[in-house]
């Protein structure tokens, strides 16, 4: 059974740091690319960061220079580091996959929801004092 799991949310106060971790199980990560998504009430979900197969990194603006994705391929696990956070962070945040490995034409494309085939329950990231 394929499946994603995200874990390591919770409340952090403002220019805090936070590692997500997001974990496969019934497939190896290292052929897919992965990608970070939120949600915040009342928004639609937007796409953060992403890294295909081959290691290229995609970001949004508004995460470039604070947050980053690593793999760990023996663990079938990749992380997001989320440093300088800031209130409007605040969301739900879901790890997908990307079956077919992730040749994005560009950042807009790499971010786009509709590129993932598999994607977690979602993990809550609170920033607030």
């Amino acid at each position: 059974q394929v499946q994603l799991v995200e874990s390591g949310g919770g409340l952090v106060q403002p220019g805090g740091s936070l590692r997500l971790s997001c974990t496969a199980s019934g497939f190896t990560l290292d052929y897919y690319a992965i990608g970070w998504f939120r949600q915040a009430p009342g928004k639609e979900r937007e796409g953060v960061i992403c890294m295909s197969s081959d290691g290229t990194t995609y970001y949004s603006d508004s995460v470039k220079g604070r947050f980053g994705i690593s793999r760990d391929n023996a663990k079938n696990t990749v992380y997001l580091q989320m440093n300088r956070l800031k209130p409007e962070d605040t969301a739900i945040y879901y790890c997908a996959a990307d079956t077919e490995g992730g040749y994005y034409s560009d950042f807009i494309q790499a971010l786009n929801e509709y590129e993932y085939d598999y994607w977690g329950q979602g993990t809550q990231v609170t920033v607030s004092s």
